[in-house]
């Protein structure tokens, strides 16, 4: 009986704070959405020639991981920054 009226008091806690928790911060969603429609206003800014130049490494790269992953002529403990680290390296023409 007396875990009845526990779960029942308990059951009754919760329905409170679920209905009221909303009508105490009623401004929480306006505050929310103006920094995101501030945001969405502003101009993007076109990558620089450098940030290109990265995400063509980065594809050329990445092509390079898929296929030698397939071909299994990946070294067994390599992952996928250290592969990286080193087509980068080679792909700017330091190593």
């Amino acid at each position: 009986m007396l875990n009845i009226f526990r779960a029942t008091i308990l059951s009754l806690g919760f329905a409170a704070a679920v209905i009221v928790a909303p009508i105490l911060t009623p401004n929480a969603t306006a505050q929310t959405a103006a920094p995101a429609a501030a945001q969405a206003a502003k101009p993007k800014k076109p990558p620089s020639p450098s940030q290109v130049a990265l995400r063509e490494r980065q594809r050329k790269c990445g092509a390079e991981w898929k296929a030698a992953k397939s071909a299994g002529s990946i070294e067994k403990n390599m992952k996928w920054p250290q592969y990286w680290s080193a087509c980068n390296k080679r792909l700017k023409g330091g190593g």
